[in-house]
């Protein structure tokens, strides 16, 4: 589950934003633990390509699923970094984009309905409510329309897992909490000193959630998940297991 966060650090005199790039992941025993962050200009395909192998560096394999934004610079370097893993663009950033895109009139009721397919029990049945939706909403608001088919695959590739495994495999909401940990914090400084300092302090927040989940309850019970996975014909079992984890 992959995320940036920007903070502004002083350098050279000059205040510059910087990105934080984060990323945790679900391991083969169902624990959650933090993979690493570092920090670039921005959340360039090259800046998230430096971060994957940096991590890949550190002994990160075995990627099945990436959950993220839809983030282009993002999105470039999973494909490249990962071939072969399922990419999940997160549901709650989707939502949102949905909302941005609605007139005021219909934003309650056409969002109930793209949440519908969300969150439906398989893929059959999520694509008969996509195309229910089509047919109501065509005329009255074809820009959403257009944006909800042509994104339907990503935001719905979650349904290709167990049941079991898809509520806390569809969005980034983890991670939003972490960064507002980091925001939290980062009220108190507004502007670093220098990135070693940044890196200090997100560190230290994101150490002491390491721990937590590492000594707390597990997360996931991924025994079904195996067992499934080993059931998958050969060409799909490259591409269709759970998160981001270090073997």
């Amino acid at each position: 589950i992959v995320d940036a966060v920007y903070t502004k650090v002083r350098e050279n005199g000059r205040v510059r934003s910087r990105g934080v790039l984060i990323s945790y992941g679900i391991n083969e025993q169902g624990y959650r633990t933090i993979l690493g962050l570092k920090i670039d200009d921005s959340e360039s395909t090259e800046a998230w390509n430096n971060y994957f192998s940096w991590l890949k560096a550190r002994g990160l394999k075995g990627v099945d699923v990436v959950v993220s934004d839809d983030h282009g610079g993002l999105v470039s370097a999973v494909q490249r970094a990962f071939q072969g893993a399922t990419w999940q663009r997160c549901q709650e950033h989707f939502l949102r984009n949905v909302r941005d895109r609605l007139p005021k009139s219909l934003k309650h009721e056409v969002a109930n309905q793209v949440r519908a397919i969300l969150h439906a029990p398989d893929v059959n049945t999520a694509q008969t409510l996509l195309h229910s939706f089509l047919k109501a909403y065509q005329e009255k608001a074809p820009r959403i329309t257009e944006f909800v088919e042509t994104s339907f695959d990503d935001v719905t590739a979650v349904l290709s897992l167990p049941e079991p495994y898809r509520r806390r495999l569809r969005t980034t909401n983890v991670m939003e909490r972490l960064n507002e940990e980091f925001r939290r914090r980062e009220k108190v400084i507004r502007i670093f000193p220098n990135q070693d300092s940044v890196v200090r302090l997100m560190g230290a927040v994101l150490m002491e959630k390491d721990e937590k989940w590492l000594s707390g309850r597990r997360y996931l019970k991924m025994d079904d998940y195996f067992d499934w996975k080993a059931k998958q014909p050969r060409s799909a079992k490259s591409g269709k297991v759970t998160a981001l984890y270090p073997k």
